[in-house]
């Protein structure tokens, strides 16, 4: 065995060391996942003898149609380390342990219609339905207050359109549209500024009402995305820039790995 880590190879050239370490790790990140459509990853050590030594030269993975915690759908996620230091046992054994923490650099990809899947999530939907916030029951009267059938439709520029219902809890439904804007803030919010009401589909004698609630919602979708909330066990994910791309919104920033998490 040992032999074949220090420097066998088989006829295709890829060491058996990086190939062990790729399955161990492949098994590893799956289970992190509730689905994949395919998670790759690439082990680089030279020579390979210093696999002994828990001693990889980078270390990279990519997937795609994957879904994270069952409801949130991620088009494509990369993300690749400088060197890694491991315990070679663990590998043995079929386990992925990191000996110090890490860096990566990573590649986040959503989809609009993934965007859109994630407003039903539970984890959302408790911070939009059977509201009782005191500016908010003031326009219905002391009734909780629901935002539903949100869709957001992005657009150049860093901006997405989202439309929506707002339920006063009298049967009466108020429909909301506005456009706002999307940017990183310290790294790990996603703020969500500017918005700009569109009133012309809005009946008259709607039209200052879903004025207030449209900006309402628009601060209650800024506090929510906090990257923290969504964290693996031992993994912080940062940020450093967001892009809207046809209907496709993408970050690019690093993870902090502390450890390689066993389940999402």
């Amino acid at each position: 065995m040992f032999g074949g880590i220090t420097g066998l190879q088989d006829p295709k050239g890829t060491d058996w060391g990086e190939r062990m370490l790729n399955t161990v790790a492949s098994q590893t990140i799956r289970h992190l996942f509730t689905r994949s459509e395919s998670v790759e990853v690439f082990v680089r050590c030279y020579p390979s003898s210093k696999l002994l030594q828990g001693s990889i030269d980078s270390f990279k993975m990519s997937g795609r149609g994957l879904v994270i915690r069952r409801d949130f759908a991620v088009e494509e996620m990369s993300f690749e380390t400088d060197a890694v230091s491991i315990d070679f046992a663990g590998v043995l054994g079929g386990k992925l342990n990191l000996k110090q923490p890490t860096q990566a650099i990573a590649q986040v990809i959503l989809s609009e219609a993934g965007i859109n899947q994630a407003f039903n999530a539970e984890l959302v939907q408790k911070r939009l339905v059977n509201l009782t916030l005191p500016a908010l029951t003031e326009l219905s009267g002391g009734q909780p207050v629901s935002f539903t059938e949100v869709q957001v439709q992005l657009l150049p520029q860093n901006r997405l359109r989202i439309s929506a219902q707002a339920n006063l809890g009298t049967g009466e439904l108020i429909p909301l549209n506005m456009s706002l804007n999307i940017a990183v803030e310290k790294r790990r919010r996603i703020s969500f500024k500017d918005p700009k009401v569109e009133l012309d589909s809005v009946p008259e004698n709607q039209q200052q009402i879903s004025q207030t609630l449209s900006l309402a919602l628009a601060e209650i979708l800024d506090n929510m995305v906090d990257l923290d909330r969504f964290d693996l066990d031992g993994v912080k994910m940062r940020l450093n820039r967001l892009e809207t791309e046809g209907q496709r919104l993408i970050f690019s920033g690093y993870a902090e790995i502390e450890r390689i998490p066993r389940s999402a």
